[in-house]
Parts: C-alpha cells; sequence; structure tokens
C-alpha cells in the first residue's frame, strides 16, 4: 500500500466513526484496520469522541451556541503547524468530524418541533396575613385538571412545616402541598389542587398548630 492510500484510508476514519460509509467503504477500511495498529488507535480516539458527543441532548438546550467566526481558520492552521504528517491527517478528521457533527446538530436543531407558545392565564387572587412577619401575594392559574396557585412570600418562619389547602364550594378542603418557611428571604411555591376553578372559594396556609397565617378568597 502505498502513502497517497493509506493517507486516504485515514481520512475516512472519521466518517467511520460518525457511521456515514456505506457497506463497500466500511468492509475496505475495516480490512485496512487488521493491518495497520496506528489507524485502530486513531480510529478509538474518533469514537470515544462520538460517543461523548451522542450523550448531548440538543433538546434541553436553552440556546445554540455560535461557533467563533475564526474557527476554521484556526483548525487549519493548527493543522498547517503540526509537523507530524498523522498529526495532521488527525487534525483534519477531528475537524471532518467537528462539521458533519456540527451541521448535523445544526440541522436538528433547526427542525426540531417547536412548541407554540401559550399564554398562562394568571389570576391575580387577594391575599390576607394573620402574621405580621408574612407579607404574601399570590396568583391562580385554572387548569383542565384543578387549579394552580403561585405564591409568593417573605416572613414565613424558618425551619416550620405549612400546609396548604384550596377551598371548595362543596365545603370540603383538599390539600394542595406543603412547604418549609425561609424566614426573610423571599420564596415562590407552585401549590398545586384538584378542585376546579369553578368550584374553588379560596385557600388557607396553616402552620403545624393549625393555625391559618394566610388565607385568600376568590
Amino acid at each position: 500500500m502505498n502513502e497517497s492510500t493509506h493517507r486516504a484510508l485515514r481520512e475516512s476514519l472519521g466518517w467511520l466513526a460518525l457511521g456515514r460509509v456505506d457497506d463497500a467503504e466500511r468492509a475496505r477500511i475495516e480490512a485496512h484496520l487488521d493491518g495497520c495498529t496506528a489507524c485502530r488507535a486513531e480510529l478509538a480516539d474518533l469514537q470515544a469522541t462520538t460517543r461523548r458527543l451522542e450523550l448531548v441532548d440538543v433538546d434541553r438546550l436553552e440556546e445554540l451556541p455560535a461557533p467563533p467566526a475564526d474557527l476554521g481558520d484556526r483548525v487549519i492552521a493548527a493543522a498547517l503547524r503540526s509537523g507530524s504528517p498523522r498529526r495532521r491527517t488527525g487534525w483534519l478528521v477531528a475537524a471532518a468530524a467537528a462539521v458533519v457533527l456540527g451541521l448535523g446538530g445544526v440541522g436538528g436543531w433547526l427542525l426540531r418541533p417547536v412548541p407554540a407558545t401559550v399564554a398562562v392565564p394568571l389570576e391575580l387572587v387577594a391575599v390576607t396575613s394573620n402574621d405580621d412577619a408574612v407579607r404574601a401575594s399570590a396568583e391562580l392559574i385554572p387548569h383542565t385538571w384543578g387549579v394552580e396557585i403561585q405564591l409568593t412570600a417573605t416572613g414565613f418562619s424558618s425551619g416550620e412545616r405549612y400546609t396548604v389547602e384550596v377551598l371548595s364550594a362543596d365545603g370540603t378542603r383538599p390539600g394542595a402541598g406543603a412547604f418549609i418557611g425561609v424566614g426573610e428571604r423571599s420564596m415562590h411555591c407552585n401549590l398545586n389542587s384538584p378542585v376546579l376553578r369553578s368550584d374553588a372559594t379560596g385557600f388557607r396556609v396553616l402552620d403545624d398548630s393549625g393555625a391559618v397565617v394566610v388565607s385568600s378568597s376568590f
């Protein structure tokens, strides 16, 4: 095998690592790998990189970072500075892999289904505090499964447990969760109840003794 053929096979290792070769090309490269320790080691490095990249969930990225504008120039310059032909090939293969993965990632990101933004119907409700230390406000969200109370407050005794219940028109008081007071620090709690908005008439926050600390009537 001459040097030109060997170089071409090395440059195909990136595509093999990405699974972007057909069966004939795969067989040709694998036949070469059987007798080339250097290429086997290079392929192992590339496969380790692609496995780590596969763990990235682009759907969970809030923003897609843009690559530096001079990234391509810097990769090429680094390849040219490398004195070893093997290292130059490695740089170019890595660059090819990065480009392919980048294009795939960007394409997947741009083509991914984007859910429509739905405005949340917030209803500001009056809140009364029976504890001078507690300052509280609340908004209510009607859901198909019940109501959600978004409580913002300061002054609930630090470390003390509080429970929340929603008042229903039929006289029942289903629980809507619980929280631990954090003193003067601001807290924001999302409290959920199975009472539908049409049946909900208010909510109460009770301390461990059952005393009402905060109440609201809708």
